[in-house]
């Protein structure tokens, strides 16, 4: 990519005036990988033993090795994806930024955010992270930022709900 349209694309995507983004935390990329081995693993051997079955080896054989192939991208995915998270507290917006193939950034603003919540799944909570989402009244502006580790989710969530109660403007 030639440096002036990069340049123009890390411009679009960087954090906000006096800020700098906050990263998530690497667990993420185990997190997903291991949601991809337990999604593919079985769905290698079960489809491959059905295929076999009706179709005979070669057939199986294809499928699995689609499979194998489908967890090495997923493996080798999981980091670049982590990568791309990011998230900023302005003055007056929470900034999220990610994507790798197509990059967003999204701006909430402080005095619409209705309702922050953690969650944490078992496979989150063994790997000490957890997810924080934030609702405002447009049902398309859902927001979450994955991958953090728990205390700062909650820290988090205990700044933003602060702050929308100090910029809330009413609905």
């Amino acid at each position: 990519m030639p440096e002036a349209a990069r340049s123009g694309v890390e411009a679009a995507f960087a954090a906000p005036g006096g800020t700098s983004w906050n990263r998530v935390a690497p667990e993420l990329d185990w997190y997903r990988r291991l949601v991809v081995l337990a999604a593919l693993v079985p769905a290698a051997v079960v489809g491959g033993t059905v295929i076999w079955v009706w179709s005979g080896w070669g057939w199986a054989l294809a499928w699995v090795v689609l499979c194998v192939l489908g967890m090495a991208a997923g493996w080798v995915a999981a980091e670049p994806a982590r990568r791309s998270w990011g998230y900023a507290e302005g003055r007056t917006d929470l900034y999220l930024t990610y994507g790798v193939v197509v990059r967003q950034l999204v701006v909430v603003p402080y005095g619409r955010m209705q309702v922050v919540d953690v969650t944490s799944n078992l496979l989150e909570q063994a790997l000490g992270i957890a997810t924080v989402q934030v609702r405002t009244a447009a049902t398309t502006a859902a927001t979450r930022i994955p991958g953090m580790p728990l205390d700062d989710a909650v820290e988090l969530r205990d700044r933003l709900a602060a702050r929308s109660e100090t910029f809330s403007t009413g609905l």
